[in-house]
């Protein structure tokens, strides 16, 4: 088999577990700091009941996103080792901003988050809780950086020499505001915020179809909708955004998230299809003019398609237009299912409504799979480029590794990850099983 292919699968297997954890972890934080602030604010002993039990939560997903995390930077020298001696200049200093402002800001804190509650005053568990929030969010604004100039690199040079060439800075705040860095990162946070917001209304969904801590659930689920509807609105504005970026500065991105084929032609935008790339055409249902007018605000204005470039410079078609699709209507329906909940909550009719709450339960998934999908269409999207217009991803290979090495490490990872997955499902059944505890409200109550 192909050591670029393989290279590849092992870093999307290895990446796309981790992200199961850090859009959780910067999610809750947000919640976590809401609940928090009402326990302050109120006094109510019910704020910090629930405050202690989501902190056990996040807690838990921050220690599976660090040991998951740590893999992909060693697969940067053992894997992709020149492309690391391409980019380390660029790369490498956003990877240290990410150490030295994120996870070191976080974990100095995350002690007193779990541990701290009977040791310092509740104004000061406030600010380890603000503190470990604002570090799950830094380390997503680094990695989006380095990510971002992959898609859209700027702020550097490339320097030849004998024996290779390399990027290096120039202008740092050129690197770290490059043309996508802003639009993606709050896309990527809104979509975590997502994430951790349909946890908190599946948890309480549950708990009401089994009429357990009732108070409690109606409490979090009132928060985790408000989280819900900010961040599914949100991500809606963002994403359009997005798209606007990507179709000025990777039209071949854009034209095969769409399958638009035409080199200079307006294109419409389709609800659903399948694109068939040898024949250059797309069965489905189609909006005309629509992507003309959400690129350049003119249905009659011509996007630049899939034939204006060398069929070598293209990304895989058919996936990256089923995953954005998928991605697009998974968003969607969230916003749908959110707006639903505050109509019925606004009724009164919400935590009666057992149809709903039984959808809620299971809608967890939705946000994973569409922050799972979104990623996949920015990634396989900007193929045959490791760094766009740059390095071609199958010259950032390791060329030492061999086709045995890296199915012996897939296997073993796959087999190692699919043990820590059901260890994570198992803690975290068992944590909401057990639910929030009544000791949690005594020692609120005897603090206030």
């Amino acid at each position: 088999m192909d050591p670029v292919l393989l290279s590849r699968i092992q870093f999307g297997l290895t990446i796309s577990f981790h992200y199961i954890f850090p859009p959780l972890s910067i999610g809750l934080g947000v919640i976590l700091v809401l609940m928090e602030a009402l326990y302050l604010k109120t006094r109510n002993p019910l704020f910090q009941q629930m405050t202690r039990f989501w902190v056990r939560i996040f807690g838990l997903t921050f220690a599976l996103g660090v040991a998951t995390g740590v893999v992909m930077e060693f697969q940067f020298g053992t894997n992709w080792a020149t492309y690391s001696r391409f980019v380390g200049d660029v790369f490498g200093s956003a990877l240290a901003a990410e150490g030295i402002f994120a996870f070191f800001l976080e974990s100095g804190f995350l002690a007193i988050l779990l541990f701290g509650w009977d040791k310092v005053s509740p104004r000061v568990h406030m600010l380890s809780t603000c503190m470990v929030a604002l570090g799950a969010h830094f380390s997503a604004i680094w990695i989006i950086v380095a990510n971002s100039w992959m898609q859209t690199p700027a702020g550097y040079h490339v320097v030849q020499s004998a024996l290779r060439s390399r990027a290096e800075v120039v202008d740092f705040w050129a690197v770290v505001f490059n043309p996508s860095t802003m639009v993606r990162l709050t896309h990527t946070v809104l979509g975590a915020w997502q994430a951790a917001a349909f946890l908190v209304l599946s948890v309480s969904a549950f708990y009401l179809l089994k009429r357990r801590h009732v108070e409690f659930a109606r409490t979090s689920m009132k928060i985790g909708l408000i989280v819900a509807i900010v961040a599914s609105l949100g991500s809606l504005v963002t994403g359009h955004s997005s798209g606007q970026v990507v179709g000025r500065y990777q039209p071949a991105k854009l034209a095969a998230m769409e399958g638009h084929f035409p080199a200079s032609a307006p294109a419409g935008m389709y609800l659903f299809g399948w694109v068939n790339e040898a024949d250059q055409r797309v069965t489905g249902l189609s909006l005309p003019g629509m992507l003309s007018f959400l690129v350049h605000g003119d249905t009659t204005k011509p996007v630049t398609g899939l034939t204006a470039f060398p069929p070598q410079d293209r990304p895989p078609v058919n996936p990256v237009f089923q995953a954005f699709h998928a991605m697009v209507g998974i968003g969607t329906a969230l916003i749908g299912l959110a707006l639903l909940g505050a109509f019925l909550w606004w009724r009164g009719t919400l935590f009666e409504t057992r149809w709903l709450l039984w959808i809620l339960v299971f809608a967890v998934l939705g946000p994973q799979a569409a922050n799972q999908l979104g990623w996949f269409t920015a990634e396989v999207g900007r193929q045959p480029w490791i760094v766009y217009g740059l390095m071609r991803t199958a010259a950032g290979v390791s060329p030492s590794v061999t086709t045995g090495q890296l199915l012996a490490s897939l296997a073993l990872f796959t087999l190692i990850y699919l043990a820590l997955f059901v260890l994570f499902i198992y803690l975290l059944d068992q944590k909401i099983r057990h639910g929030p505890l009544a000791d949690d409200l005594d020692v609120a109550y005897h603090r206030r």
